[in-house]
């Protein structure tokens, strides 16, 4: 499919014949750039054109309630095509320091070059989302790591489904309704069941209901804690008595997710259950006493505290230092990084390891104690 970016330059680069142009072109000046890449230089013309690096530039910001938005980001070179249900890794510049985080992608599956959307929540307690929802504008431009998870539908996809979402884990699966919504013939016998405080602040409300409306395979039941309570387990078996003939999707806050699994495990059923987890939740054994640690990069003499709940991902990036990383939920192992001295806990399960010269995993462990990283 054509795509086209054009720079600040005013210079428009137009279809796959603008792409091959600009691969040859940075094969045949290569050797004269080094030890920088053509794609160095054709980022700092326009980020878009990065294919190393790849960024996108929001198009458009959209309320989604009193504290979420919708961004609407227009990816240039380097993006790979998303399947419903993924999520993304996001750079966002704050001060000079770049933050990443990762958002589910809430846009259908389209041709390369065409504007993804993710929504985001404002968590009173963050900084990184708060900037996203109240302070980003169009035109800004934010980096864009490769579309990842498994929370994602088969091809074909199954008969029956239940999707059980609360709060803003209804966005992976606003992605994956919205493709349904496209298939022909319509999407199959499709059960959803959502909570949200009260309508007011039910992400995709009005759309929600238009979509059970226009699917005649959708079942939409919305709960609104405030009134009716939470979501349990008992409660989604009243609301969806065949739950034990569908797949599930479920996605939410960590006492729902820790909820369905064992209700679904003590069905003998945990193999139709798929979840995704926003957040590490982490475990910390009884008598733990450590408050985390100072952490030295050795490369680059960065030094910062990271308290005990922390990723040294995240307290890596915060303090400035480019971070390799991956899924960032200790799937991929893209975030390995040599411990120098030093051990550190792992924040899923609780337990302390590490010595001289062993790979780390730094999305998903913390500090216990000083320690140095060889970074």
């Amino acid at each position: 499919m054509p795509m086209s970016w054009a720079g600040r330059t005013g210079v428009r680069i137009t279809g796959w014949t603008g792409e091959r142009l600009l691969a040859a072109a940075s094969r045949l000046t290569a050797p004269l750039t080094s030890p920088s890449t053509p794609d160095d230089y054709l980022g700092l013309l326009d980020p878009l054109l990065s294919a190393r690096h790849p960024a996108g530039r929001v198009t458009a910001v959209r309320a989604e309630g009193p504290a979420a938005a919708t961004l609407e980001i227009r990816p240039g070179r380097g993006w790979a095509r998303h399947r419903a249900g993924q999520y993304l890794p996001v750079g966002v510049e704050i001060d000079g320091v770049r933050h990443w985080r990762t958002y589910s992608i809430t846009s259908p599956p389209d041709a390369a070059g065409a504007p993804i959307t993710i929504t985001v929540k404002a968590d009173p307690r963050g900084r990184v989302s708060p900037h996203l929802v109240h302070r980003t504008a169009p035109g800004t431009v934010l980096r864009l790591g490769p579309p990842q998870g498994e929370f994602t539908l088969p091809e074909p996809p199954p008969t029956r489904l239940l999707f059980v979402t609360a709060g803003s884990g209804i966005t992976p699966v606003m992605g994956i309704l919205r493709t349904l919504a496209r298939r022909s013939p319509p999407a199959p016998d499709v059960v959803l069941l959502h909570s949200a405080p009260d309508p007011h602040q039910c992400l995709f409300h009005a759309e929600l209901a238009d979509l059970a409306a226009r699917l005649p395979g959708l079942r939409l039941q919305l709960t609104y804690t405030r009134t009716d309570g939470r979501l349990t387990p008992d409660r989604i078996a009243g609301l969806c008595p065949d739950w034990r003939q569908r797949d599930a999707w479920v996605c939410g806050p960590a006492g729902l997710l820790t909820a369905v699994e064992g209700y679904w495990t003590a069905a003998g059923l945990r193999h139709r259950l798929r979840m995704e987890r926003f957040r590490l939740t982490p475990v910390r054994p009884a008598g733990a006493e450590d408050t985390g640690g100072r952490v030295r990069f050795a490369r680059t003499g960065t030094e910062t505290d990271v308290p005990a709940s922390a990723t040294l991902l995240g307290s890596g990036e915060t303090a400035g230092v480019v971070m390799p990383y991956g899924c960032r939920m200790g799937i991929c192992h893209g975030c390995l990084v040599p411990l120098l001295d030093g051990q550190v806990r792992d924040l899923r399960t609780g337990e302390v390891h590490g010595e001289p010269g062993e790979l780390i995993q730094t999305c998903v462990n913390g500090a216990t104690g000083p320690l140095v990283l060889d970074l």
